[in-house]
């Protein structure tokens, strides 16, 4: 092999190293070929190549002579034009070179981009085309030119042309491939930045290596912040065992997939759903993971909401089951009492027979006490506040508190004779009792003791934190000897939905805050771990307590007709026979409209004594139909339903009275007596 040889093998491998080192870049690779080009086969050198559209690039090229160049470049420019022309269908036919050496007129004027522009009127006297081939399709040309008079081509210049063609057509594959790759992985980055899922990578023990932007906002951080850093520090210690044990599975190539809980960088927990996969083709991974981490809170917040909603929905439903079947069973007990009343006021007393009857009437009395309780949480709308003695509440709930707490606790109530009555509803208020009672239950599983007390207290301005209520109050404290609370669980007691234990829906606390803001009260908690928890339930006072019943009817009305209106027939009957005694005439209906055409038929009556909830017409409105013709006449109500539950549906005024089922003849006469001022003759 000849020196020049060895020298042009030399040249393409430095060309080789030089485009190995520049092949990121295809202008880099064309300003590298075409130097190379100059110095190995000379004098000039150009590169057109086809553009995305199919047609020709503006050419790369090059000369010693700076001024010769821009113009051999301009004379020599496709740029714009298909491959259309007789050297460019040529070369993609054959895939050979053109040798134009020496250089011929037509061959000129074929070789210049413009006709305007000849090659050989600039100079060129031979020239050769060497086609571009990259992936087995044509991309362009590479033009050596030589401009000495005396130039021309030979057999080896144009073998070492086709090397350096060569060298290019890998240069522009390898280009090309990363251009493809970089452009990929730019896909692939720009899918992992938006996808909603978080992406992962971690190394044998557990460091993250890489996390896209959505990983990053479930911890708290920037993803490029959380490179470096150990996952096991984003989790509890059941997360962290969990982990290691599923980077055990994937350093053996299992898939892994479970639930579990993030720690953020505030310190706040997201449930997730991870998936790892082990990455057994990365080098620079080496018993590496991929983790695709899957925020669920929202979807498991909102199932648990689903769930908490459906067991409001229940608890409605039953509560207005309950009202229904208190009511019902109020007519029942009003049967009942009264009927045994009237047993015993025909026998002797102290006889056997006397003490039965009385012992039915003690027991119709506590059923309805029970089923006023029981209406009281049954029916959560249609509240009016009243006036409220605090001890006759404690005694009244002090049997539905020892129900609620159990027998393995200890139920302690203490309370001053002076205590102030509130302005409150007593069925929620009752309510409210209840559920900080159940709370205290769940924190002594082992017993224990609840002591509730009441106590008058004069509030001043910011006694109480967050609440403006001040003046003359009573607060109700309940104290139980629990487990107590941590400090962040007794700061978020009152969030509605809240709750440490998996079976509680966590309203108990909340609605107790509920009922006792929509009183004017307020409410405060102290607890400490392994210290017992301190509920403090504060109500505005009565100072002056108003009663209306006190005061005495308006006027003193001469009772002779009484019309008894009662939709269940043997409730009526019972009515008339504890009222025939007293000597009134008596005009009985189970129909309220049958009652009103009595009326409007002429029918007097000097007393109305009337069923609130009938199906045809309450008696609310009967009694003012029937003061239309009958102005200012006295109404006693009569419900299954306590006042407070009753809500607006019933107006009381100077005129009428509440008497709630069951009631015996004693509670009816004196019911008589507050309204009309004259008291029933007894017999």
């Amino acid at each position: 092999m000849t020196a020049m040889a060895h020298s042009r093998r030399y040249a393409l491998a430095d060309l080789a190293r030089s485009l190995d080192q520049a092949s990121t870049d295809t202008r880099t690779v064309r300003e590298t070929v075409i130097r190379a080009a100059v110095q190995m086969v000379g004098d000039g050198a150009g590169i057109a190549l086809l553009d995305s559209d199919g047609r020709y690039d503006a050419i790369t090229f090059h000369h010693p002579d700076s001024g010769l160049r821009r113009m051999l470049a301009d004379a020599l420019d496709r740029c714009g034009a298909p491959p259309g022309d007789g050297h460019s269908t040529t070369m993609i036919a054959t895939r050979q070179p053109i040798v134009l050496s020496p250089l011929a007129p037509d061959q000129a004027s074929d070789l210049a981009g413009t006709p305007s522009q000849r090659p050989d009127a600039l100079g060129v006297h031979a020239a050769v085309l060497c086609p571009v081939v990259v992936d087995d399709a044509y991309v362009g040309y590479l033009l050596v030119v030589r401009t000495d008079p005396d130039g021309t081509y030979g057999a080896g210049d144009v073998e070492l042309t086709r090397d350096i063609a060569g060298e290019l057509c890998l240069a522009l594959s390898s280009a090309q491939s990363l251009e493809r790759l970089r452009a990929s992985e730019q896909r692939y980055r720009r899918v992992l930045e938006t996808i909603p899922e978080g992406v992962v990578q971690l190394d044998a023990d557990g460091l993250v290596t890489y996390a896209n932007e959505p990983v990053g906002v479930t911890l708290g951080l920037p993803g490029s912040q959380l490179v470096g850093l150990p996952m096991h520090g984003f989790l509890d210690d059941r997360g962290q065992a969990e982990l290691s044990r599923r980077l055990v599975e994937s350093q053996a190539g299992r898939a892994t997939v479970g639930a579990a809980q993030l720690i953020r960088a505030d310190g706040s927990r997201r449930r997730v759903r991870i998936g790892m996969v082990p990455q057994p083709d990365d080098p620079d991974q080496a018993g590496g993971s991929l983790c695709i981490i899957t925020d669920t809170t929202d979807q498991v917040d909102a199932r648990s909401l689903k769930r908490q909603l459906d067991h409001l929905r229940r608890l409605d439903s039953l509560g207005q089951l309950i009202g229904g079947i208190s009511h019902d069973f109020n007519n029942l007990l009003t049967v009942v009492a009264g009927s045994a009343e009237m047993i015993a006021s025909g026998v002797e007393p102290d006889s056997p027979e006397h003490q039965l009857a009385m012992d039915i009437v003690r027991a119709a009395a506590t059923g309805r006490t029970l089923t006023h309780q029981l209406l009281a949480f049954g029916r959560t709308d249609g509240h009016r506040p009243e006036t409220v003695p605090v001890p006759d509440l404690l005694n009244e709930v002090q049997a539905l508190l020892s129900r609620t707490l159990g027998e393995h606790i200890s139920l302690e109530i203490a309370f001053g004779p002076d205590t102030r009555p509130v302005r409150a509803e007593r069925g929620p208020l009752g309510q409210a009792l209840v559920n900080v009672a159940a709370n205290a239950r769940d924190a002594m599983p082992h017993g224990g003791v609840l002591r509730v007390t009441a106590s008058n207290l004069e509030l001043s301005p910011g006694d109480l934190a967050g609440s403006t209520l001040t003046g003359p109050v009573v607060c109700l404290t309940l104290a139980d000897t629990g487990v107590g609370m941590s400090e962040e669980t007794r700061r978020r007691a009152f969030t509605p939905f809240f709750s440490t234990r998996a079976t509680s829906a966590g309203l108990g606390l909340a609605t107790t805050a509920g009922i006792l803001r929509s009183m004017g009260g307020a409410i405060t908690l102290e607890s400490q771990p392994r210290m017992g928890t301190t509920v403090h339930l504060y109500l505005p006072a009565m100072v002056e307590p108003a009663d209306r019943e006190s005061t005495g009817p308006a006027t003193v009305t001469a009772v002779q007709e009484v019309l008894v209106v009662e939709d269940q027939p043997d409730v009526a009957r019972l009515v008339e026979r504890l009222l025939q005694p007293a000597g009134y005439t008596l005009t009985v209906s189970t129909d309220a409209r049958h009652a009103v055409r009595l009326v409007q038929a002429g029918a007097e009556p000097d007393l109305l004594i009337t069923d609130v909830v009938m199906p045809t017409m309450t008696g609310p409105e009967l009694a003012e139909q029937m003061r239309t013709h009958r102005p200012g006449l006295p109404v006693v109500y009569m419900s299954g339903y306590t006042a407070a539950a009753l809500g607006p549906q019933v107006q009381l005024d100077a005129n009428s009275v509440l008497l709630e089922k069951p009631f015996t003849r004693s509670a009816l006469f004196d019911a008589i007596a507050r309204l009309t001022g004259t008291t029933p003759t007894r017999s």
